[in-house]
């Protein structure tokens, strides 16, 4: 009997690829793969001048040089601000053991992107108990507040009368 493995080729390198280059313009923020993602911003773009571009960090700093093929350069990611649900239903599936709730990511630049809110069987009873706990919260400050408020009726009655002194 002969075993049967497939031999791993040795690696000509650490060499970085990226599945689509990224051609920043100048000014573009930029995360640098090669700097181990260090962000700049573009000041200088590949020419006959210059075989590179040209990043620098966005307080200041000193310059660095990256591939003019943009293979190492990304785009710096818009951070996400919120996220909220979609007035769908959301969906069990038992062969899986997941939920799927629909969402909209809200990024801070404005743009959005509707997506699922996968959950495993422990996360669907964590927001169930974290979910159950913001309800009683939210009675128990209603309650409050209705009991904070008294009618204009009982005012009247309890300010002391101006007349007769």
């Amino acid at each position: 009997m002969t075993e049967r493995t497939t031999k791993q080729l040795p690696g000509t390198g650490a060499e970085l690829i990226s599945a689509r280059s990224f051609r920043p313009r100048l000014g573009d923020l930029a995360l640098d793969l090669a700097k181990g993602g260090r962000i700049g911003v573009v000041v200088a773009l590949p020419s006959d001048l210059s075989a590179s571009y040209q990043l620098r960090p966005a307080q200041g700093g000193e310059d660095w040089r990256a591939r003019s093929d943009g293979s190492t350069l990304c785009p710096v990611p818009v951070p996400v601000s919120h996220v909220t649900p979609v007035k769908r239903d959301a969906v069990y599936d038992h062969r899986a053991q997941q939920a799927a709730v629909p969402v909209i990511v809200h990024y801070a630049d404005g743009a959005t992107c509707e997506t699922l809110l996968v959950l495993t069987e422990m996360q669907v009873d964590m927001c169930y108990m974290q979910f159950d706990q913001l309800i009683e919260t939210r009675e128990t400050a209603r309650e409050h507040e209705r009991g904070s408020r008294l009618p204009v009726h009982h005012l009247s009655r309890a300010l002391p009368s101006s007349q007769g002194t």
